[in-house]
């Protein structure tokens, strides 16, 4: 079966709505760049609520000098959008979800294949911690404070995890992964 990884960027104050300048994808060190293709080359799929999809839509395949890798993976890879709004995508290699999440992803981890990745997508994460669908949950955590923002964990409680990695980047970007407690 495949396994289902949360990627979330989160700043020190466990914000992951990147706003301001504290998260920029192609800002990054080799080391990070490295360890994000690990990541790139270990998934097939991606897996993305409608407004992260959409973001990312209208931003990655129009960008010609990304030096990181990220266009070519993310033009490239599978992508699934979870939606019951959005009637149809441009972008190739994209497939619209409309049944209740668990239950699509349920399907999709159950067919041949690699790693599936969700990133962003806080609203569709936040509806998975209680499925037992996520396998991983990898965060980078950014040495900078939003002030303000969504969180994974908006009421301040959640699931409990356990820390099976970390890793700490020249950048000063963390790299910390948790396997679900239990």
């Amino acid at each position: 079966m495949r396994r289902l990884i949360v990627t979330e960027n989160m700043a020190l104050d466990g914000i992951v709505s990147p706003m301001g300048d504290w998260f920029d994808p192609a800002a990054q060190d080799d080391e990070l760049l490295a360890t994000n293709h690990e990541h790139q080359a270990a998934a097939d799929a991606l897996v993305l609520g409608r407004q992260t999809f959409e973001e990312f839509q209208g931003f990655w395949p129009l960008q010609t000098d990304d030096r990181t890798g990220v266009t070519d993976y993310l033009n490239g890879v599978d992508k699934y959008v979870l939606s019951t709004t959005l009637e149809s995508t441009s972008w190739q290699r994209s497939t619209i979800l409309r049944g209740p999440a668990a239950e699509e992803l349920a399907a999709l981890k159950d067919r041949p294949g690699a790693d599936i990745v969700i990133t962003g997508s806080v609203t569709l994460v936040q509806s998975l911690w209680d499925t037992g669908l996520v396998d991983l949950v990898r965060v980078f955590l950014y040495p900078a404070a939003q002030g303000g923002g969504r969180s994974l964990f908006p009421d301040g409680t959640g699931p409990r995890f356990t820390l099976v990695d970390s890793k700490v980047h020249t950048s000063g970007v963390v790299l910390l992964t948790y396997q679900p407690a239990g």
